[in-house]
């Protein structure tokens, strides 16, 4: 209907935007699930070529039919990207990655499928560049498993959310950054009535990750002692009493 086209099309803008593309010259993108090439017909407007990928033959025939003017081919993105390194300026996908979290057949692995995309892409992908994926994720968990598989295989960013407090409206785009990580993006209709805005996950690096993720102190830290010392208090265990010298490190010689 009229009205995906327009959703679609209002989102393949937002997604272009996000990657923050050079102005002065045509880059080179890739469209992972370009579908019937909606998205590619914006890429197309903006002055940019594009590469597109999808799954299904019947959509690709759509695209063709409809003469898109980038390059189409039929495949499975969980098999990885085959192009090669360095080779696009960026990459948008609207509503296709959460696909990638179903097991379709017995041998898929989502985690394993979500890291050959991942990780393919992040080497197809030129220094410096983005990657914006539009996606309509189930729960968390998946937000959760997507992202981490897009860290494992070198990306930094995060989630942008678009209007978060809208049940209609409330868009998630996965911006991540190939090397140089720059700031995340701010997700649009983000403040809130008082002017405070909403405070987005972001992820920068492996380490300060994994304690926002889970909300835990860095290993073996003083407040992660703490805490464990504690937690085994609960359980009913002995343990020594905490004292000023409790995590602090011993010099390398007395």
């Amino acid at each position: 209907s009229s009205r995906v086209v327009e959703i679609q099309s209002q989102m393949s803008e937002r997604a272009v935007e996000l990657l923050g593309l050079p102005e002065d010259r045509p880059c080179l993108l890739l469209d992972v699930g370009c579908g019937s090439g909606l998205s590619g017909d914006y890429i197309s407007e903006d002055g940019h070529y594009w590469i597109g990928m999808d799954i299904s033959p019947a959509m690709l025939d759509v695209a063709v039919e409809r003469e898109v003017e980038g390059d189409l081919l039929l495949a499975d993105v969980g098999h990885g990207i085959p192009f090669r390194p360095g080779m696009f300026d960026g990459c948008i996908s609207i509503s296709a990655v959460q696909w990638l979290c179903n097991a379709d057949k017995k041998s898929h692995s989502p985690p394993k499928r979500l890291y050959r995309f991942f990780s393919t892409l992040y080497t197809a992908l030129a220094r410096g560049s983005r990657a914006v994926l539009q996606l309509y994720p189930e729960n968390s968990e998946q937000l959760e498993l997507i992202t981490a598989q897009a860290m494992r295989a070198g990306f930094t960013g995060g989630m942008v959310v678009d209007y978060p407090n809208s049940a209609k409206a409330k868009k998630f785009f996965l911006c991540l950054f190939v090397g140089a990580s720059g700031m995340l993006p701010k997700g649009l209709g983000t403040e809130c009535a008082d002017g405070e805005e909403v405070h987005q996950a972001k992820f920068t690096n492996e380490r300060t990750r994994f304690r926002n993720a889970k909300g835990k102190s860095v290993k073996k830290s003083r407040d992660w002692i703490l805490e464990k010392k504690e937690r085994r208090r609960r359980q009913g265990k002995e343990v020594r009493a905490d004292t000023k010298y409790t995590g602090r490190k011993r010099r390398p010689r007395f």
